[in-house]
């Protein structure tokens, strides 16, 4: 029997608040914020408010599994929610993302707009490059004793949460005029 993926997702909603509505929906985001965390692999969101009055909100919240979306997506907690952003937003953009364009998301490009592949591959390998070389200049004389598989095992490990975390959020942003030269566009 096959079994089904169940990858990690990041999830893109776009909201403007309705006009004289601004801090009820700050009090909106916040209290979805904080019930999603309390939900079974919620792993954070980060929300970007806009640089001007009236603007649109860039909310980007992962989990850890489609599943666990799922299970918050229908769950009764972010229903209750949802009818309070009614009230206090026009109505959202939402998009889920999974695999590498999880990785280059800007708050100030339009939602459904990623970098071509090759760009993506070649930041990747910047990163993939650069962290290889300089954990395994820190990290080998620690661990150089250890088995082989061992030692690979911790440096890919730290790899995958720094690139996750850290640097492709960074590349991401040092590098957005070649990812999106028409961003201004959008």
């Amino acid at each position: 029997m096959e079994k089904t993926p169940d990858p990690p997702v990041t999830v893109l909603v776009t909201r403007r608040p309705k006009p004289g509505k601004e801090q009820a929906f700050e009090d909106y985001l916040t209290g979805i914020t904080q019930a999603a965390l309390q939900h079974q692999g919620h792993m954070g969101a980060n929300i970007f408010r806009p640089s001007r009055p009236g603007g649109e909100y860039r909310i980007v919240f992962k989990f850890d599994r489609r599943s666990n979306l799922e299970r918050w997506e229908n769950s009764t907690e972010r229903e209750e929610w949802r009818a309070i952003a009614e009230e206090v937003s026009e109505p959202r953009q939402v998009e889920t993302i999974s695999g590498l364009e999880a990785w280059f998301t800007l708050p100030t490009c339009a939602m459904n707009v990623h970098p071509p592949k090759y760009k993506m591959a070649l930041l990747v390998w910047l990163g993939v490059f650069c962290l290889v070389t300089l954990l395994s200049s820190l990290l080998g004389p620690l661990i150089s004793e250890f088995p082989r598989l061992l030692q690979t095992f911790i440096l890919t490990a730290l790899v995958v949460v720094c690139l996750t975390y850290a640097v492709m959020p960074l590349l991401t942003r040092l590098f957005s005029g070649w990812l999106y030269p028409d961003k201004d566009q959008n």
